[in-house]
C-alpha cells in the first residue's frame, strides 16, 4: 500500500443511520488525512517517502528515534484498514471456513462477540480491537493509540477503531453503543473472509505459515 490518502470504497452517508456522513466526513475527510499528510512529510525528510507504507511502518518501528513517523504511518494504515471493514450492507454473521474457525476459536459467535466487545470496551483511552490470525489461529488483540499488528507480523483480518474520535459526534461516550451499531449493522464479514483466505494461499505456497503480503490485504 502506499502512503496516499485514498477515497472511501463507499459515499459518506452509506452508513447510515449507524454510522453519520458527519462522523465520516470528520473522520476520513480530516483525522486519517491528517495521519496521512503528516506521514509523508515526514517520510520524505527521511528519504523513505518512496517506499510502501508498509516498509515505513516497520523501518521507523525498529527506529527509536522515529516515533512521530511510526505513529502517523500506522494511523494511516489503521485507517485504511478499518474503511474496508465495514460496508453498508453488513453486519449479522460470518458464513463458511470463517464461521468455522471462528466457532473452533471462541466456541460459537456468541461467545467471540462477547469476547470482542469486551476488547472493544476494555482498552483504556485511545486503540484499536483486532481479530487476527497467527501460527496458533483466531485471536483477539488490541492494541494501544496508533499501533498496529503488522508491527509484529501478525496478520488482522478485522479491526474496530476505538479512539472516541470513530464514534463521539454519533454516541458522545457510550462506546458500547457504537460497537453494537457496528457488530449487527456494518462489520464486513466479506472483507475479514478473504483476509482468512490470504495467509492459507501464502502457506501452501511456501510450506509454512507466511504472512500475507501487505498489499494484498485488499486495501
Amino acid at each position: 500500500m502506499q502512503l496516499t490518502h485514498s477515497s472511501l470504497p463507499y459515499a459518506y452517508d452509506a452508513l447510515e443511520p449507524h454510522m453519520s456522513r458527519a462522523t465520516l466526513e470528520a473522520h476520513h475527510g480530516r483525522h486519517h488525512r491528517a495521519y496521512v499528510e503528516k506521514a509523508k512529510v515526514l517520510a520524505k525528510e527521511l528519504r523513505m517517502d518512496d517506499m510502501p507504507l508498509e516498509q515505513i511502518i516497520q523501518m521507523a518501528s525498529r527506529n527509536g528515534h522515529q516515533q512521530g513517523l511510526l505513529n502517523n504511518a500506522a494511523q494511516a494504515w489503521n485507517h485504511a484498514f478499518f474503511w474496508r471493514c465495514l460496508h453498508p450492507d453488513g453486519g449479522g454473521r460470518p458464513a463458511g471456513e470463517l464461521a468455522d474457525r471462528i466457532d473452533a476459536a471462541f466456541g460459537g459467535y456468541d461467545a467471540f462477540l462477547e469476547a470482542y466487545t469486551a476488547a472493544a470496551l476494555g482498552v483504556f483511552g485511545s486503540g484499536w480491537v483486532w481479530l487476527v490470525i497467527d501460527g496458533r489461529g483466531l485471536a483477539i488483540i488490541h492494541t494501544p493509540n496508533g499501533e498496529t499488528p503488522i508491527m509484529q507480523g501478525i496478520s488482522p483480518l478485522l479491526t474496530l477503531d476505538v479512539w472516541e474520535h470513530a464514534y463521539y459526534l454519533d454516541h458522545q461516550n457510550r462506546r458500547a453503543d457504537y460497537v453494537a451499531a457496528v457488530m449487527e449493522h456494518l462489520v464486513n464479514w466479506g472483507f475479514a473472509a478473504q483476509n482468512l483466505a490470504r495467509p492459507r494461499m501464502a502457506a501452501n505456497a511456501t510450506g509454512a505459515h507466511a504472512a500475507p503480503a501487505r498489499e494484498s490485504m485488499g486495501l
